[in-house]
């Protein structure tokens, strides 16, 4: 219990710190996010509410299909959504992941393939391979 209590808590000051250092961003509250296009903001969402159906790997799928196709643009706003969406499946409880087919690993992986796809691997490995 403690470990994953630890592990929450380095994956939430993960992407609290790559928030501030792309986008200028303190820790926001779920209600004080901001996203500066419609598209990014409501992909977002969409997100989130396939997640608090149970559909976490649906979310995902969805999520790497905007992510694979901004190919030329890459757009960043995509990349913000990407790490808050992970970071709010961070906050779910194990129990909610299990029953999602869901884990931990996933949601470091996510964060760091989506890192590396925007051109973000080096931030992405100073994680390093503690768990």
């Amino acid at each position: 219990m403690v470990e994953n209590d630890y592990i929450m808590r380095l994956t939430h000051e993960m992407v609290r710190m790559w928030l501030k250092l792309l986008f200028n961003i303190d820790e926001a509250k779920e209600e004080e996010i901001i996203f500066e296009n419609k598209e990014s903001g409501d992909l977002y969402q969409r997100l989130r509410l396939l997640a608090m159906d149970g559909k976490v790997n649906e979310a995902e799928n969805l999520l790497y299909e905007y992510v694979d196709n901004q190919e030329e643009r890459r757009e960043q706003e995509i990349l913000k959504a990407a790490l808050y969406f992970y970071d709010y499946l961070n906050g779910k409880s194990n129990d909610y992941l299990e029953n999602c087919a869901y884990s931990r690993q996933e949601i470091r992986e996510g964060i760091c393939r989506v890192m590396r796809r925007y051109g973000y691997g080096e931030l992405a490995d100073t994680w390093g391979d503690e768990w």
